[in-house]
């Protein structure tokens, strides 16, 4: 499956002239053809009010992309962002027909609009998340700072080297082994040496289970972890290294220990009993999959609306944004659906430097392009199509990120068609601005699901040069390992050298440290050109640069691509272009 000779666009600088455009602003957008395409010429449909409206494209000159394909002729329109959200697609004249061109590629049959390509006029997310690296901590699992502390009545205190994690059952979510956010900071040079400049934290509020996803409070940093002063200590010490500090707060729902339930089910004429779906005949409540510590909140309240957005802003600073748990179902249940109305409140009661993504596990786009998320942790469109790739020979897993039955087995074809199926239902913007993750802390770790350090730094090759924000958990650059995300979170191995697989810590050294210093890899566009059961190919572009990638999970059919090439990474001493494998290969065609 070749696309060297596919017309080509994407939201990206080189083909779209604003990448913050206002609403009626004039904008230019391009399209790639190779000579072999024969375009003759080109259409730029664009929706306008709800009805399609076209205009004609003229061949450009003085359009280039760094140093491949330098023959392929350029055809640019300009066209009017007239709405928030302007869809728009190309008409190509061929000598074999008119064919569409969207954000799914070029097809020869009529389609809907779901995949066209958009402009989104909404306020822009921060400049600094276009450039990041994100690396998850969950808190209690990091690093100690050796202050003693009484644990609480409910925790199953656990030893850091000697106790395993519990992957299920009684006691898994009672573990505590005392991490604390004072411990991160003597390890926050760790951190940037991988190339990472945010830390994303799970939460730190008061709970009663070591994950505190059932904030028993909002106002209130837990005294297990250092209170409130420790989170401002972990900042200042960001801050100063020039990095950023994510949170992590539940709008779906609290815990049954948080004030705002007590107080509604106490007292039936209490003001936060609006703020919960609470029976009024039987006082029984809706909970979080009937999880009956984590009751739900109703978002059809004002009052629910704004003590959240007092929550949210009053920790901005110190966090510099918020990952949002279970975005997906904030403000839905039955006939009501709340959550665009919560997103965009939030984001408007943020700063408009805050970050804001939102927990999705499955398609998130239709909650994207609009003036709520910034973007969505990719699980649908990035993690699942990785794992279904390259995951082991002997992998025994009973699920698949939700999806009951295990992880299939995918090849090339397939996995591409996942990354185009997700990525041409939302803009550019929201696509770069998301995070591609090979795990989390909700999941398998990427070392189990794929078997090998070869494996695994492919992997991790495909997170560092394909569009989105890279996000790596604490301990995957050791190749840790877990079967489900319980068992993932294991404390991490400072003092275990057995358990540091270093050549997997200096393969995330290289390959995110390559992200850091490479813009293509950070600004350019992205352009398929090869697919086959076990080679993806693909150019990031920018106006200054090309970068090619090729990542092979075994060995295969040779490729060929014409002109002198500077090889930038390759991850063995294999010939990758030959068709030696498992190996990611990335190369600067020198013309």
């Amino acid at each position: 499956m070749r696309f060297l000779d596919d017309p080509h666009h994407d939201g990206s600088a080189l083909y779209v002239s604003s990448q913050t455009p206002r609403l009626g602003d004039t904008v230019t957008v391009r399209v790639r053809a190779p000579r072999a395409a024969g375009v003759t010429g080109v259409l730029v449909r664009v929706v306008q009010d709800g009805e399609p409206r076209y205009a004609r494209a003229a061949v450009a000159t003085g359009v280039s992309s760094g140093g491949y394909g330098r023959t392929d002729v350029w055809w640019q329109a300009e066209i009017v962002a007239a709405n928030p959200v302007t869809r728009y697609r190309f008409l190509l004249s061929t000598p074999r027909g008119r064919q569409w061109l969207t954000a799914a590629g070029p097809v020869t049959h009529d389609l809907t609009d779901a995949s066209d390509f958009r402009l989104v006029c909404h306020d822009p997310p921060p400049a600094w998340m276009r450039d990041s690296i994100v690396y998850q901590i969950f808190p209690d699992r990091f690093g100690r700072s050796g202050a003693e502390r009484e644990p609480p009545s409910w925790a199953l205190p656990s030893r850091w080297d000697h106790d395993p994690v519990i992957p299920s059952g009684p006691g898994t979510s009672r573990q505590l082994y005392g991490g604390d956010l004072d411990g991160i900071v003597p390890h926050l040079d760790h951190v940037r040496s991988l190339g990472a400049d945010t830390v994303y934290l799970t939460p730190v509020f008061p709970a009663r289970s070591n994950h505190r996803y059932d904030a028993a409070a909002f106002d209130r940093i837990d005294p297990l972890l250092g209170g409130d002063q420790a989170l401002h200590r972990l900042a200042g010490a960001l801050h100063a290294r020039g990095m950023r500090l994510i949170g992590d707060i539940v709008t779906n729902h609290t815990g049954d220990a948080h004030p705002w339930f007590t107080a509604a089910m106490s007292d039936a004429h209490a003001p936060e009993r609006v703020m919960y779906h609470i029976d009024p005949v039987t006082g029984d409540y809706e909970a979080w999959w009937g999880v009956k510590s984590l009751p739900k909140l109703d978002w059809g309240s004002e009052l629910v609306r704004t003590r959240m957005r007092e929550a949210l802003t009053r920790w901005v600073p110190p966090f510099d944004g918020w990952r949002v748990d279970v975005a997906n179902m904030t403000g839905r249940r039955a006939a009501a659906d709340h959550t665009h109305e919560a997103a965009a409140l939030l984001r408007r009661a943020l700063p408009a430097t805050a970050a804001l993504i939102a927990e999705h596990s499955h398609d998130a786009s239709p909650d994207l392009d609009r003036d709520g998320w910034h973007g969505t942790m990719n699980y649908g469109g990035f993690t699942r199509p990785v794992w279904a790739w390259l995951r082991g020979d002997d992998l025994d897993l009973d699920h698949f990120l939700g999806v009951p039955g295990g992880v299939p087995r995918h090849d090339g074809r397939d996995t591409l068609a996942t990354f185009r199926s997700f990525a041409s239902h939302m803009s550019w913007r929201s696509y770069v601005h998301s995070w591609q993750l090979l795990d989390s802390h909700d999941t398998s770790r990427v070392r189990t699901v794929t078997g090998s350090r070869e494996r695994h730094l492919i992997a991790l090759g495909l997170q560092a040069t394909l569009p989105g924000t890279p996000m790596v958990f604490a301990g995957s650059e050791y190749g840790l390992t877990g079967v489900n995300g319980e068992h993932s979170r294991t404390p991490m191995p400072w003092n275990r050298p057995a358990d540091q697989d270093l050549a997997t810590l200096a393969g995330y050294r290289d390959l995110l440290g390559l992200r850091r210093a490479e813009p293509a890899l950070r600004h350019g566009g992205l352009r398929w050109l090869h697919a086959d059961a076990d080679c993806l190919v693909f150019a990031r572009e920018c106006e200054q640069d090309t970068l090619l990638v090729c990542a092979r999970r075994g060995p295969g059919s040779p490729l060929r691509f014409e002109g002198r090439m500077e090889t930038v990474y390759n991850s063995c001493d294999r010939d990758v272009l030959a068709g030696a494998g498992p190996a990611l290969l990335v190369w600067r065609p020198g013309g």
